[in-house]
């Protein structure tokens, strides 16, 4: 699993943030930045679930 963030679509909302913080931030220029594009399988859950919840589809996922 990979994840991918549009830094175009971002609005930085912070909701990825706030739900994974080890994997996501906003920077202070308010767009999100990907921690570990290649979280471990014990994140897998808490990945899919962030990347539903962004509110512009700025998350996405490659296999």
């Amino acid at each position: 699993m990979r994840i991918a963030a549009d830094r175009e679509r971002c609005v930085g909302s912070a909701a990825c943030e706030a739900l994974a913080p080890e994997l996501f931030c906003v920077g202070d220029d308010g767009v999100v930045r990907v921690l570990r594009p290649e979280p471990g399988r014990a994140e897998e859950d808490v990945v899919r679930d962030t990347v539903d919840q962004c509110p512009t589809g700025a998350l996405s996922l490659t296999d």
